[in-house]
């Protein structure tokens, strides 16, 4: 089990720093072009948990895509310890708001195949029994042990959710990038999930560095270190939230931090910013 204890303890010892400088993207297509992104500098230190706000269409998901490795700046650069990104990397796991399970593999091959692949791509030997292994741990920290063995299909929408992020934790990211993931649950399993990824993210040894879009102005608040407002194209403002951590939302949601956040963000959100409307707005902005 040598190689599965340098798994969890690969060297961290760089800090993790992501840079983001004079971003901007814009969309080509042969009818037109559509900018997504203008001049967009943002700097975020290891371990941070960073929430991403903002109306839809200004630009949080193409942000975040760019952090991912999936679009590319047409100006300007991301920066992970220095490193320019150009592509995805295994330094990064990403959770969506759709699950993306592979539907033919269960709970646990769909997190044991994750690690198996992050590990091999790491230049690290692992057998499968030990990414089992390490899929089943984590399963049982998101409290699916009882269903390691079901397929995408016969869980819920939450219960699909939760297997996502034990996929992206297994992995053991450094920088742990999410679009809204919960944005398609209701109330109640919310709410629970954004108490396990607190707490997942608080007892982590190496504590991941997180960045989260969200419509949700009290989730926001809750989850953040700091917030970072979007307009159109743009940062508008970075707000720090100076509530004490552990953070319990009934808790939280008492407390004059959190009506002065509250009050701010909702002027931001509903007077301050205009509505965005292009007529060749490309989707998942």
């Amino acid at each position: 089990m040598d190689e599965l204890i340098s798994f969890y303890n690969f060297d961290k010892s760089e800090e993790t720093s992501i840079e983001i400088k004079n971003l901007s993207l814009t969309y080509e297509s042969e009818k037109a072009s559509f900018e997504a992104l203008k001049d967009v500098n943002l700097e975020i230190k290891k371990g941070e948990f960073i929430c991403i706000v903002g109306q839809s269409g200004c630009g949080k998901s193409t942000l975040l895509s760019v952090l991912e490795g999936l679009n590319k700046a047409t100006k300007g650069e991301v920066r992970i310890n220095g490193k320019v990104v150009t592509s995805p990397g295994v330094e990064r796991a990403v959770v969506f708001q759709n699950y993306s399970l592979f539907p033919w593999m269960s709970a646990k091959e769909n997190v044991s195949f994750a690690v198996f692949e992050t590990y091999k791509k790491r230049g690290q030997k692992i057998s499968h029994k030990e990414a089992d292994s390490i899929a089943i741990d984590f399963l049982h920290k998101v409290e699916l042990n009882r269903f390691e063995d079901k397929l995408p299909g016969e869980l819920s929408g939450g219960m699909q959710q939760r297997v996502a992020i034990a996929r992206a934790m297994a992995c053991n990211p450094e920088i742990l990038l999410m679009d809204e993931p919960f944005g398609a649950l209701d109330a109640k399993i919310r709410e629970n999930l954004q108490a396990l990824l607190l707490k997942l993210w608080r007892e982590d040894e190496h504590k991941k560095t997180v960045v989260f879009v969200t419509h949700d102005l009290n989730e926001a608040i809750l989850l953040a270190d700091r917030i970072v407002f979007m307009m159109p194209l743009r940062i508008h403002s970075i707000i720090d939230v100076n509530i004490p951590r552990p953070r319990v939302k009934e808790n939280v949601f008492e407390t004059a931090e959190y009506k002065k956040l509250s009050k701010k963000l909702n002027h931001l959100f509903y007077n301050e910013i205009p509505s965005y409307v292009n007529e060749n707005e490309v989707g998942g902005l």
